[in-house]
């Protein structure tokens, strides 16, 4: 796992920064305008998802390992792709910036926090290495946190610049997303297809049954059909760079990263696929 305890932390650090150059301070002050539409999507997020997670694991009765694998990835905030991706399928590209930007920096205290609740109530307790709460959230805060303010500095002092290559830095940021699991496949190879036949279902179930519970609670709650297809992008889209740097910060077996990888292939099929439909329905 060497390969990618290397690759994850630096890969995901530049992507945090990439997505600080594309924040503004509006993107944090339209939560103040348009609480209704955030106040959704932040709650499927942050709480909707780790439960349903938790829930498929006791139904499906996943392996402790697998089934912390994949809390992780379920409380791993939504990345860069899911802005792309709702820009593609039309939906609400500033809503999905605000998510993606505040959900982000409310990992370094929630992520660790829905992991070590997941610990308690899966009566964990062979974790190989010695780790604390708030040593993860000082990690977190170093390579989510500051990249992101460095990048919104950056924005701030280049604006021209940035806003001229903003099609570039989002193309690089998902390279880098792929190139994280790229690695993963290739250093795992002989190990990997029996891992993800085992969390392949799960993270399929968890993916489809969060874009649809985003997508109908949207419907309900939110002001329109943009913000319906941001909020069920959002929920479905996870940051899976994120969710493989705790995972090598937590562990040393692989197994613990392999339901991030499955649902990071799921997910862009399923993603890929709605926005698809939403496309060909407007």
């Amino acid at each position: 796992m060497e390969i990618v305890t290397k690759i994850a932390p630096l890969g995901l650090a530049l992507i945090m920064l990439g997505l600080g150059m594309s924040l503004t301070v509006k993107d944090f002050t339209r939560v103040v305008k348009f609480p209704k539409d955030f106040l959704v999507g932040f709650i499927c997020q942050m709480l909707v998802l780790p439960i349903i997670a938790f829930s498929l694991i006791k139904l499906l009765n996943t392996p402790l390992e697998l089934a912390l694998g994949v809390m992780i990835i379920a409380a791993a905030p939504g990345g860069v792709t899911s802005n792309v991706l709702t820009k593609f399928a039309d939906g609400d590209v500033a809503l999905s910036i605000t998510l993606t930007a505040i959900i982000s920096l409310v990992s370094v205290i929630s992520v660790p926090f829905i992991i070590f609740l997941s610990i308690d109530l899966l009566n964990i307790n062979y974790i190989t290495k010695e780790f604390s709460m708030i040593g993860i959230s000082l990690k977190m805060f170093f390579i989510v946190t500051v990249p992101v303010l460095i990048g919104m500095i950056i924005r701030y002092f280049a604006e021209n610049l940035i806003l001229n290559n903003v099609r570039l830095i989002q193309r690089i940021s998902i390279a880098l997303f792929v190139l994280v699991f790229i690695a993963i496949y290739i250093e795992e190879w002989d190990n990997i297809s029996s891992f993800i036949k085992q969390a392949g279902l799960i993270a399929l179930i968890l993916n489809i049954v969060m874009m649809i519970v985003g997508f109908y609670v949207a419907k309900f709650f939110t002001s329109g059909v943009a913000q319906q297809r941001c909020i069920s992008l959002e929920c479905g889209l996870q940051n899976g760079t994120l969710a493989v740097f705790v995972s090598t910060q937590l562990f040393d077996e692989m197994v613990y990263i392999v339901p991030t990888a499955a649902y990071a292939l799921v997910m862009m099929t399923t993603s890929l696929f709605f926005v698809y439909i939403v496309k060909k329905s407007s």
